[in-house]
């Protein structure tokens, strides 16, 4: 096993929502990473060839700034495994591999890759998937091609391109729209690829390997630290998506969040998001049974879960995540004697048995 994994980056987003325009600049940045591009062959411009060393005949490239590029020529585990050989063969040097998918690729089995191969799992820490919306078009797109809204449902992070070419109406309801579809994401508006990088990697949105340190609080800021981020109707949005909740064991229905809010347009995605929540501890054998029988039945209707529960008779959190059916929950951190004990889960995907699942869900709780 490697002593220190390589972390990966998915990009993804439909056509001509600016993937290249971003990945140029990260490449082009003085930021001293050695970064390995791998890029889907088919469809979009390669990256410009002014910014390439050798002959692009070659299935890896040398870039001028010390990163390499590869165009895949088939399997990515099979492309995974070649560049760790040559790494690990000092034959090639980088510290991070950035996957630029195809506008029409579905993220899921570009992630899944990263749990299905042992050997990859070994060398390679799936860090995030970042989706570029173009704000021009991205409310089209998500009308007319679902592979979009997959593409939304998978990330860990939004990026919203083209704002400048919209009027703020749109752009709050195209960011309205995608929060709707995941909640979990973080929204940033990114003009002409110019992102921080800090914004781009070591979001560790994923971590379903078990032997890392999981951060038990990525979903706390779900309920605040959205608040300076997203714009005031979302916040609105907020209050009124509490004030819909089920008070028996805080269950909250996310379709509240569409009525009262008569200025953002009413989308009827096939993929959306729900929350769950519940101050009785879970039963972790009855839990664990019917989130085995949820993945085996909607695995490939799930795209993202995640969340953070209570169990009887564990004095931790556990921390749960998964990508259609592969599921991975580890123990975090000690429950404080101050905390408010309690579960928070959240999943995305299309077109969810919402009220299946949530009384399941009540049916497991001690």
């Amino acid at each position: 096993m490697a002593t220190s994994m390589i972390p990966v980056t998915i990009l993804t987003g439909f056509l001509g929502s600016g993937k290249t325009t971003l990945l140029k600049r990260i490449l082009n940045e003085k930021h001293g990473m050695k970064i390995a591009v791998i890029e889907n062959e088919f469809g979009e411009e390669n990256i410009d060839n002014e910014i390439l060393v050798q002959d692009s005949n070659e299935q890896i490239i040398q870039m001028s700034n010390g990163c390499i590029c590869c165009t895949i020529r088939g399997d990515l585990a099979r492309v995974l495994g070649d560049l760790a050989q040559q790494k690990r063969d000092g034959k090639l040097d980088f510290d991070r591999v950035v996957i630029e998918t195809t506008g029409l690729a579905n993220p899921g089995p570009v992630a899944q890759t990263f749990f299905m191969d042992n050997e990859i799992a070994d060398e390679f820490l799936l860090d995030a998937i970042i989706t570029l919306v173009d704000a021009k078009h991205g409310n089209r797109q998500l009308d007319e091609h679902e592979v979009v809204q997959r593409q939304v449902g998978f990330a860990d992070r939004l990026f919203i391109t083209k704002a400048d070419l919209v009027d703020e109406d749109e752009l709050a309801d195209l960011r309205h729209r995608v929060l709707h579809m995941n909640p979990r994401a973080q929204v940033r508006q990114v003009n002409f690829g110019e992102a921080d990088i800090k914004e781009v990697f070591d979001l560790r949105g994923f971590n379903l390997n078990a032997k890392l340190e999981i951060d038990p609080d990525f979903l706390a800021e779900d309920d605040h630290a959205h608040d300076h981020d997203h714009d005031h109707a979302h916040a609105h949005a907020h209050d009124h998506d509490h004030a819909s909740c089920d008070h028996d064991h805080g269950q909250c229905n996310h379709e509240g969040h569409e009525h009262g809010h008569h200025h953002h347009a009413h989308h009827d995605d096939k993929i959306k998001s729900f929350v769950y929540r519940s101050d009785r501890p879970f039963d972790p054998n009855r839990l664990e049974d019917f989130l085995g029988g949820i993945l085996q039945i909607y695995g490939e209707r799930l795209l993202r879960y995640k969340g953070v529960l209570y169990m009887k008779g564990v004095d931790r959190k556990v921390v749960f995540q998964g990508v259609h059916q592969m599921m991975g929950s580890d123990l975090a951190a000690k429950w404080l004697p101050i905390e408010k004990k309690g579960s928070k889960m959240v999943f995305i995907g299309i077109e969810l048995p919402q009220d299946l699942i949530t009384d399941g869900l009540d049916a497991c709780l001690a």
